[in-house]
């Protein structure tokens, strides 16, 4: 299994290559931080998987991470952009999330098995390990206060990332 492990069956295997092999991960923990990779992604012609902070379905839960990336995407329509929700070790927020109607979760849980089976039928991916990925968090600038130099900055590290130059 790849990157991603997802469940085998239900259309898995499709959306792990499509999500390995063309989308690069971007944490996210705003709508701007968001926006700012959906642009980058925008900009570069690349796919974007903005990836939620470590088990954030347990703080923002998904929700509200579901309408960042809904915002974020249709902010820049034709550009492909998905959202995998981090549910740590947790299988509660992980069925919680696929009830949601994410398709792409990240779980390392003991009922690995038994989400992925749920999750595959659903049309769903459960990574069991979080991707590499640009952090915004770690970057100057990345707070919620919506200044438009810092989000050209957050938009031009993701545009790097994005292009393998970082």
């Amino acid at each position: 299994m790849g990157l991603l492990e997802p469940h085998v069956g239900h259309g898995g295997r499709d959306r792990q290559a499509r999500l390995s092999l063309a989308a690069k991960a971007i944490a996210v923990h705003s709508l701007r931080q968001a926006k700012a990779a959906a642009a980058a992604a925008a900009e570069t012609g690349q796919p974007v998987l903005l990836l939620s902070a470590p088990a954030a379905a347990g703080t923002v839960g998904p929700a509200w991470f579901e309408a960042v990336v809904r915002m974020a995407a249709s902010a820049f329509p034709g550009v492909t952009v998905e959202g995998a929700l981090d549910c740590g070790d947790m299988p509660g927020h992980a069925l919680a999330a696929l009830r949601h109607g994410l398709k792409v979760i990240r779980y390392d849980g003991p009922a690995f098995d038994a989400v992925a089976d749920i999750a595959g039928q659903c049309g769903a991916t459960v990574m069991r390990v979080r991707p590499d990925a640009l952090d915004l968090s770690s970057l100057p600038g990345s707070g919620d206060a919506d200044d438009a130099d810092d989000t050209t900055a957050l938009a031009e590290a993701c545009r790097r990332w994005l292009q393998g130059e970082a």
